[in-house]
């Protein structure tokens, strides 16, 4: 039987966010925080990664220098009980120092490549915790029946409600204007 490592062993509090921040980024690539508790996630095939790559390059080209685009970075959604999410692709202001750490508050847009194993995080959990969040605009992609089709489903903020309404659903080429302008190929994607 292998020991669990120091780091997984909690108090009856869970992780806080001084413990996560302590954590060396070895550890912390490959978790997410749900009220305190540690999520460790799989590695995402190769397939999902290249996409969301891609998808990443396509927003950095069209939204400018006043938004930075990253892939796989922590998202502090609360910080007690610590929520901290790795979103396959989020943008925010690009003003925010490196150092500094990205909440909901700096972010316009957040991005869930669905894999078979976070089918139920994606359209449920981590929707409502991003709306929660404030986060005006939360993409999420998913497979079809056709496995050389990807179908995109956007959402926008109801800033009354802190939930997200339907924006529009797509499976071929389509062009956004909020929060940047950007033409999108899902299959050149692929």
């Amino acid at each position: 039987m292998t020991a669990l490592p120091d780091w997984m062993l909690l108090s009856a509090s869970g992780l806080s966010a001084d413990d996560y921040d302590a954590l060396p980024e070895e550890v912390c690539r490959r978790i997410e925080i749900v009220d305190g508790a540690i999520l460790v996630n799989p590695s995402p095939r190769r397939s999902h990664q290249n996409f969301a790559r891609r998808l990443a390059h396509a927003f950095e080209d069209a939204c400018g220098p006043e938004f930075g685009v990253s892939t796989d970075v922590d998202l502090r959604l609360r910080d007690v009980p610590l929520l901290n999410r790795r979103p396959d692709i989020v943008v925010y202001d690009s003003a925010l120092p490196d150092e500094v750490v990205l909440r909901p508050e700096y972010c316009v847009l957040v991005v869930e490549v669905m894999s078979p194993g976070s089918v139920t995080a994606d359209q449920i959990d981590k929707p409502g915790e991003y709306a929660a969040g404030g986060i005006k605009h939360f993409w999420r992609v998913e497979n079809t029946d056709d496995p050389e089709k990807l179908r995109v489903f956007r959402y926008q903020l109801d800033p009354t409600t802190k939930t997200y309404a339907p924006a529009a659903v797509h499976d071929g080429p389509f062009t956004v204007t909020d929060p940047f302008t950007v033409n999108i190929d899902l299959a050149g994607l692929l």
